[in-house]
């Protein structure tokens, strides 16, 4: 092998490994803000045997802990880690309400109305959250799509547009479960909302994967190919 040949060989290895390390980070606040503290959650309470609001309390340290940092090293606000702080803390708060069992099947709805509506506020405010969960699924760690994310979220009002409606279709799509789990609570009876609550949760989450997929994935995907192609010729 000549010597233009290894450097050539070794200048795209450097360029790959660069654009794997970019691409690395990306799933790393998603991790940390929001499978971490969950994850701890559900293992401190059915693998440790700890009481619901030990564990919640012990979840919490990771958002609160990424909230602060945040807060105080970066000069911004951690909108995963800080809305994974306060569904902990509307949990807590929750978990002392006790007696009526109609009440109680109406609680369960409660962290998940505070996501919903965390999720509805960050496309208010301009800055989706479920971006963080969305974008690495269509860059897949492909420096060109990630150059061309950012060209096209600076100059495409419907990419734009088509990240905010993937963020709105899963904040409305929260917040509607719960509405439905709590009317489900007090209008039906009561053996019966408890089978049905899981189902609603598990037909909302495939109602908004479809529906988030079909108005705001794809839309972008056919974008981002379309810069990608418009950059290569």
């Amino acid at each position: 092998m000549s010597i233009t040949a290894i450097e050539t060989s070794t200048e795209a290895t450097a360029v790959e490994a660069t654009g794997t390390a970019t691409a690395r980070p990306s799933f790393l606040p998603l991790i940390l803000d929001v499978a971490v503290p969950v994850g701890a959650y559900y293992l401190l309470k059915n693998g440790f045997g700890m009481s619901t609001m030990a564990a919640l309390g012990w979840s919490t340290v990771v958002p609160a802990v990424r909230t602060v940092w945040s807060a105080v090293k970066e000069r911004k606000v951690n909108a995963l880690a800080g809305l994974i702080l306060f569904v902990n803390v509307v949990a807590l708060a929750l978990s002392l309400v006790a007696g009526d069992p109609r009440l109680m099947l109406a609680k369960d709805s409660g962290a998940g109305s505070a996501i919903g509506l965390g999720i509805l506020v960050s496309v208010k405010l301009g800055k989706p959250m479920m971006t963080a969960g969305m974008k690495p699924f269509l860059i897949k760690g492909d420096a060109a799509k990630n150059a061309a994310w950012d060209r096209l979220i600076a100059s495409s009002p419907r990419f734009r547009k088509a990240e905010r409606t993937f963020s709105l279709i899963w904040g409305v799509a929260l917040l509607g479960e719960c509405v439905l789990r709590v009317v489900g609570a007090y209008t039906l009876p009561i053996d019966t909302m408890v089978g049905l609550g899981t189902v609603v949760v598990i037909a909302t989450m495939v109602l908004a994967f479809l529906v988030s997929g079909r108005f705001g994935v794809v839309p972008m995907e056919k974008m981002l190919e379309a810069e990608l192609a418009e950059q290569a010729k």
